[in-house]
């Protein structure tokens, strides 16, 4: 069977409950359709770059599908006609990924490193606090060596 990861974006006003209650719903559909869930995330109240119907946060949750096509078919039909349900993205892969996913790792957050260190920037005109003379105190040291 083909291998599908499952992304879908859940109104800011639910509550986290709700929102379970809603992915158990589309599990249901796709094991009553011949396919099984081998993995569900929930990643939380997330900001969105934009505006989604008056939504500025969503609901994200991830789903590792085994199923045939026509399940999740049905899966989307639902998310269509359901108020709670944002966007979502199916997607076909090759192999599911084990364990946690790059929302999941905290490592991955930690490995940005200290924002204050950043080293050469180049051509940016050297040290900062170097003071340089101004343009009219070099006229003027000239006027006097005359």
């Amino acid at each position: 069977m083909p291998l599908y990861e499952h992304v879908y974006l859940a109104r800011q006003d639910l509550s986290v409950q709700q929102v379970e209650e809603l992915t158990a719903k589309l599990s249901a559909v796709i094991t009553d359709n011949g396919g099984k869930i081998t993995k569900t995330e929930y990643w939380g109240l997330k900001s969105l770059s934009y505006r989604i119907a008056k939504n500025r946060k969503a609901h994200l949750t991830l789903l590792n599908v085994e199923s045939p096509s026509a399940a999740l078919t049905e899966v989307e039909r639902q998310e269509r006609l359901s108020e709670d349900c944002l966007r979502y993205l199916t997607i076909r892969v090759e192999e599911l990924e084990e364990g946690p996913s790059a929302m999941m790792r905290k490592s991955d957050r930690d490995d940005r490193g200290d924002r204050g260190d950043r080293g050469d920037r180049g051509g940016r005109g050297g040290d900062r606090g170097e003071r340089r003379p101004r343009r009219d105190d070099d006229s003027q040291d000239a006027s006097v060596e005359d």
